[in-house]
C-alpha cells in the first residue's frame, strides 16, 4: 500500500507516493551495501539511512509510473496557431543508468503546432517523466522529441539538453567543469534556417 506525503510549497502541491513492501525490500538491500563498504549500518547515523535512500530512490525513480503521452492528451486544444512554441532552461535531474550517479542540467524543447497546441506546463512535466526513470542523456533527448510528436504531431519538434554527469565529476575522469549537450530533431526543425532560429531563441535573453 502506497503512502502519500503532502508539501506544499508556493501553491504547487507535491506528493511522495512510497510503496512500502518496496522501500522494506530496497532498504534492506542498503544496510547490505553499508556493511560490505566497511560501515556499521547499526550506528546512529545510519539507523535510518537505508530508509531514507529507499525513499529517495522511489522518488528519483517515479517516472515509471507516469504516463508522458497522457500527460499531453490531458491538456491539448485546437488553435489556429503556426509558429514556434519554446519552453526553455526547464530544470533536468535524471540518474544515469550505468552508475546510479545523478546527472543534472536543462532542457530547451518547441514545437511548431498543427492544429493543436499543448498547455505550456505540460512540457516540463514531459521532462521529469522521463527524467525521473535510470537513463541515459542521449536517449531522454529523443524519448522527450517522440513523445511530443507522436501525441500533438506538429510540424516539428527540437529537444536540446545540456547537462552536467557526476560519474565524469565525482569519479572516472573528473573533469567538474565539463558538460554534455544532446539534441534531437523531427519536421520542420530538420531544415538549417528553423533550427538556426531555434538555437538562437535559446540562446538569447528575452527578459
Amino acid at each position: 500500500m502506497a503512502h502519500d506525503e503532502f508539501d506544499d510549497i508556493d501553491g504547487y502541491q507535491k506528493i511522495d507516493r512510497y510503496n512500502q513492501k518496496s522501500i522494506e525490500g530496497i532498504a534492506s538491500n542498503y544496510k547490505l551495501i553499508l556493511g560490505e563498504i566497511g560501515e556499521n549500518p547499526k550506528r546512529e547515523g545510519l539507523l535510518k539511512t537505508p530508509e531514507r535512500v529507499a525513499k529517495a530512490m522511489q522518488f528519483l525513480t517515479h517516472g515509471y509510473d507516469l504516463q508522458p503521452n497522457e500527460i499531453l492528451r490531458s491538456a491539448m486544444f485546437k488553435e489556429d496557431y503556426s509558429q514556434m512554441v519554446i519552453v526553455k532552461d526547464i530544470e533536468v535531474y535524471s540518474m544515469c543508468e550505468h552508475h546510479l550517479l545523478p546527472f543534472f542540467g536543462k532542457a530547451h524543447v518547441a514545437y511548431i503546432p498543427n492544429g493543436h497546441i499543448v498547455g505550456l506546463s505540460k512540457i516540463p512535466r514531459v521532462v521529469d517523466a522521463f527524467a525521473r526513470r535510470l537513463q541515459v542523456q542521449e536517449r531522454l533527448t529523443n524519448e522527450i522529441r517522440d513523445c511530443i510528436q507522436e501525441t500533438l504531431n506538429p510540424k516539428g519538434v527540437a529537444v536540446v539538453l545540456e547537462c552536467s554527469h557526476l560519474c565524469m565529476q565525482m569519479r572516472g575522469i573528473q573533469k567538474q567543469n565539463s558538460t554534455t549537450t544532446t539534441s534531437a530533431f523531427t519536421g520542420e526543425f530538420l531544415k538549417d534556417t528553423t533550427r538556426s532560429e531555434f538555437i538562437n531563441l535559446i540562446a538569447s535573453k528575452l527578459h
